[in-house]
């Protein structure tokens, strides 16, 4: 009898650690173990249609939504953030939190940023405009402008979406994504009134890092083939942009209508995507090449009160990269960061 008590046990042990292992904290933080983003994607996609809660399920497809987008697999992303928004379901524990509305936004983003205007116009189109919330509300009127420019075949197509967004600028209620709202009119008009207003207004923020050259708009579908009125030039910067060689680049492109976002911008690195859990105590601001690319970051990033460091790592290719990182022992750092207009990655 007690032999069969203790093989019972036994059982039940082992059933408890694989339902453990199927929790998105660890599933997610077992991904940001493998050797590259790749391989973290394909095993993400192995597990999630193991998972039977619906909360965990949809935390690792937020997940692995991001790290697709960071790849620029625009529709691989779409769809994942697509299918997180259709469990009705909690936040699961220990990750990060996003409601069912953002999650559409998110996915409406990743379908411009691929081009798929009709595919981001379903997305704006369902349940979430009748949302109550005013920052979503801001950003599907937002959005529903840049669809159109996705759509926009010569500079007179882009005449009813500047007089709208040209409304939207000041107006309260379109607070949330007034740097996006100026950033657009900029690019498309280069007009530097609405630079000033940027770097004027918000200077903290990845609009005005864009507008002073720190950061730079990648030809992704969206902004490369928009037909523009003028052209918008770039500061100097106050450090070098990162690297990423050709050899590592998705053909698409990467990240740029993420840019225009207040907080979404994304270094394009095949490591950037590391894990969002509770035992994570690193961020990473940028990768880079050139080491003194690196330490430029590291010494801008410093002289906002941040203790930033540089590390190398060398890829099987051989190539040896410098990444910036940042200690975050008690997951408050993050914030600030992003506060003072830094985009970072949690890393183990």
């Amino acid at each position: 009898m007690k032999k069969l008590v203790a093989t019972a046990a036994a059982f039940l042990a082992v059933l408890n650690l694989f339902g453990a292992e199927l929790k998105a904290k660890n599933v997610t933080a077992e991904a940001a173990r493998k050797q590259d983003v790749d391989q973290a994607i394909h095993y993400l996609k192995n597990q999630v249609s193991k998972i039977t809660e619906p909360s965990e399920r949809r935390a690792v497809y937020i997940f692995m939504a991001s790290l697709q987008e960071q790849l620029s697999l625009y529709g691989d992303a779409q769809i994942s953030y697509a299918s997180a928004a259709s469990i009705a379901a909690l936040d699961a524990e220990d990750m990060p939190k996003k409601s069912n509305e953002q999650l559409v936004l998110d996915a409406v983003r990743c379908a411009l940023s691929g081009g798929d205007a009709d595919t981001a116009d379903s997305y704006l189109n369902s349940a979430v405009r009748n949302s109550k919330n005013p920052r979503v509300q801001a950003y599907i009127k937002l959005y529903s402008q840049w669809s159109k420019l996705c759509r926009a075949q010569t500079a007179e197509d882009l005449q009813e979406p500047i007089l709208l967004l040209q409304a939207y600028r000041g107006m309260e209620s379109m607070s949330y994504v007034q740097p996006a709202v100026l950033l657009t009119l900029w690019y498309l008009t280069g007009d530097k009134s609405y630079s000033v207003e940027i770097t004027g207004r918000y200077p903290k923020s990845m609009e005005a890092a864009v507008v002073n050259g720190d950061v730079q708009l990648l030809p992704t579908p969206f902004w490369f083939f928009v037909p523009k009125k003028g052209v918008a030039e770039q500061g100097t910067g106050s450090y070098a942009v990162a690297e990423l060689p050709k050899d590592e680049q998705n053909a698409d492109g990467n990240g740029a209508i993420s840019l225009a976002l207040p907080e979404s911008v994304k270094d394009a690195a095949k490591n950037a995507g590391a894990a969002a859990s509770s035992t994570a105590s690193k961020l990473q601001l940028g990768l880079f090449r050139t080491q003194s690319n690196a330490d430029a970051l590291s010494s801008e990033v410093n002289k906002k009160g941040f203790n930033s460091y540089v590390t190398s790592e060398t890829r099987s290719s051989g190539t040896t990269y410098y990444l910036v990182l940042v200690n975050d022992p008690d997951g408050s750092v993050a914030d600030k960061l992003r506060n003072n207009g830094y985009e970072c990655y949690v890393v183990e």
